[in-house]
């Protein structure tokens, strides 16, 4: 008896049997968690900062240019739209609410500058005006009085619409190219993720997940980056379009006004069959 329990006794310097057991769960987890933390924006801007992925900084660094660009124009067009509601249906019944030509005239002069609405009134005056001055030069033999108001009405018309228009391009481009542009650094992050395994020689987390990660992260921004701008872009190409509608009214009336000399407004009665479209009275046109 006494001989088996010496046999079970551990020989001098041999290893226990425990030490060689497996790691206690959440102590070998060191080197997975580690390499989870580099993932992502830690990774990136690190190797920003070395110099390692230079392709990647130049994808971020575009894609920070088109957000930057679109959010000016998101906030400039928001604005300006904002701005034009706001202001178009008191500008233009103060308008029509004046007494005489001169008064409508001098009105408008005192709108801000950036008032679309009183551009077009004012180039409407001033070509009619400019006709009455002329009048049997070649230039008036040419075209008579509605044709020449007509034709500075749609040259105001649209200038004021591609005044409204300035930003939806970009915005338009930003929305299509930037996710393509993400997928862009998304690729180079896999091939970046690629040449660490093979420089590494193993397939480890620690190898991959940083790569991984910025590449899984470029994706994520060039998304950020496109939604805003097409959201923004269909936004502002529906709020131009009735914009657009209340530019060509207020510009037939003006070409009413300053050819014939009477505002032409429709009522129920000019609906029903024979009946003749009623004048509306005016200022009193300039002679």
């Amino acid at each position: 008896m006494l001989q088996e329990a010496s046999s079970t006794q551990p020989a001098a310097g041999s290893i226990p049997p425990d030490a060689t057991a497996a790691p206690v769960p959440g102590m070998g987890g060191n080197t997975s968690a580690h390499a989870l933390q580099q993932m992502g924006f830690d990774h990136l801007f690190q190797s920003f900062i070395h110099g390692e992925n230079w392709v990647g900084f130049v994808v971020f660094l575009v894609l920070l240019i088109m957000s930057v660009m679109s959010w000016f124009y998101i906030v400039r067009n928001f604005l300006t739209n904002a701005m034009i509601r706001s202001r178009m249906d008191g500008v233009i019944r103060k308008f029509w609410d004046t007494p005489s030509a001169q008064e409508a005239v001098r009105f408008m002069e005192q709108q801000p500058k950036s008032e679309p609405f009183s551009k077009i009134a004012l180039d409407c005056a001033s070509a009619a005006a400019h006709h009455q001055r002329h009048e049997g030069s070649r230039l008036v033999e040419a075209l008579n009085r509605s044709e020449f108001i007509d034709r500075a009405l749609r040259q105001a018309v649209a200038r004021e619409s591609m005044r409204l228009e300035t930003g939806l391009t970009l915005l338009a481009t930003v929305g299509s190219a930037a996710p393509f542009v993400g997928l862009l650094g998304t690729v180079w992050g896999i091939y970046h993720a690629l040449i660490g395994i093979g420089a590494s020689g193993q397939a480890s987390i620690d190898a991959v997940a940083g790569p991984v990660g910025e590449a899984l992260i470029m994706t994520a921004i060039g998304l950020a980056v496109a939604i805003p701008a097409v959201l923004a872009y269909n936004f502002y190409v529906r709020a131009n379009r009735v914009t657009y509608a209340r530019f060509d009214e207020f510009a037939h009336d003006l070409h009413d006004f300053f050819a014939t000399g009477s505002r032409v407004e429709s009522s129920p009665a000019a609906a029903m069959p024979g009946a003749r479209p009623a004048a509306a009275p005016a200022p009193a046109a300039k002679k």
